[in-house]
């Protein structure tokens, strides 16, 4: 009774309500009620308060310029463990203080620190609105992210958010304008930009030839991401914290790209990087097993398939994965 008046606009959403349907729905607070987020802004001669801003935004020193970072790890953190959907309304408060902070910097000494952290931040919420289902709003943080990178003169942080927002493209029926958008993010970098960087978008690149119908040129980006990844363990770039990429994350990103392309070795590449998979990884351990289900319905190995379907369910559950929740849907279709 409560959604249907909802929904007819008979009976306002409580605050009560709000919350609960915000964690539930993924979504804002302003999506949720479908109106404009508003901000009171005090009553002055318009610029005491410019000026007031101005000030506190010239003031951001390093050290909260580190609390800002600090604060993107540990939403990021949350979100490999437990799932974008929790995280909205504290995504949502960490990218206003961001914007208002890059938004009231006049020099580029004070904006430029700041607006690196706008950046990463805005990649990391756009990927949680990707996986929520909020395509829109997805796209707005990736272009909001494009925007601050610029700012910062950092084109590793540029093509970053260009080869992600390419699977929004991808996922909207698109994969070929994806594809372009990708190889145009590897133009931007140029001659710069590390390995692990390259690694990753040479996988990405792979991953829209594969969804594009191009196995060929799929199979040489693979092969270009493996001679670019740096071998030993370490997953973290130190010049850009938004990328987790070692060996055993391309082996599973090659074994996806293989059953894409309805390649036998796909299921060898996953199951050694199920092995190995960093068990906070939640999120992508329901992929793995997704891509393992895939490749097994590829090769008519049914019961295979629907056992890693299960868990994939499971996991994506637990995150309350929308994206992954879709793509499972349309792979038991398929049993």
């Amino acid at each position: 009774m409560y959604v249907s008046e909802w929904e007819n606009g008979k009976r306002k959403i409580s605050d009560h309500y709000a919350a609960i349907l915000r964690q539930l729905l993924g979504v804002t607070d302003a999506e949720l009620r479908d109106a404009p987020a508003v901000t009171s802004m005090p009553v002055t001669d318009g610029y005491d308060d410019l000026l007031s801003r101005i000030d506190s935004a010239s003031s951001v020193s390093e050290p909260m310029v580190k609390a800002f970072n600090d604060q993107t790890e540990l939403l990021r953190t949350m979100d490999r463990q437990l799932g974008a959907a929790h995280l909205i309304d504290q995504m949502t408060g960490h990218l206003s203080a961001l914007e208002d902070a890059l938004n009231f910097a006049v020099l580029p000494s004070a904006r430029r620190p700041v607006a690196l952290a706008l950046a990463g931040a805005s990649t990391l919420a756009a990927w949680q609105a990707i996986d929520a289902g909020a395509v829109e709003r997805a796209w707005r943080h990736y272009e909001l992210a494009k925007r601050a990178a610029r700012d910062a003169e950092a084109p590793m942080y540029l093509a970053h958010a260009m080869g992600e927002q390419a699977y929004v493209l991808c996922e909207a029926g698109r994969p070929a304008l994806g594809l372009e958008l990708i190889r145009d993010a590897q133009r931007v970098l140029g001659r710069g930009g590390s390995p692990r960087l390259w690694a990753w978008l040479h996988a990405a690149e792979a991953e829209l030839c594969a969804h594009a119908g191009l196995p060929d040129e799929a199979r040489q980006a693979l092969d270009a991401a493996m001679g670019q990844i740096p071998s030993g363990p370490e997953d973290r770039d130190p010049d850009m914290l938004s990328i987790f990429l070692n060996g055993a994350h391309l082996t599973r990103w090659r074994g996806n790209v293989l059953s894409l392309l309805g390649d036998d070795d796909a299921v060898t590449d996953l199951y050694a990087a199920l092995e190995v998979v960093d068990p906070t990884f939640v999120r992508a351990r329901a992929g793995m097993h997704a891509d393992l289900a895939h490749a097994h319905l590829t090769r008519a190995e049914y019961d295979d398939a629907n056992t890693h379907l299960r868990q994939a369910r499971l996991l994506a559950s637990r995150t309350g994965s929308v994206r992954q929740r879709r793509r499972i849907d349309l792979l038991s279709a398929r049993l």
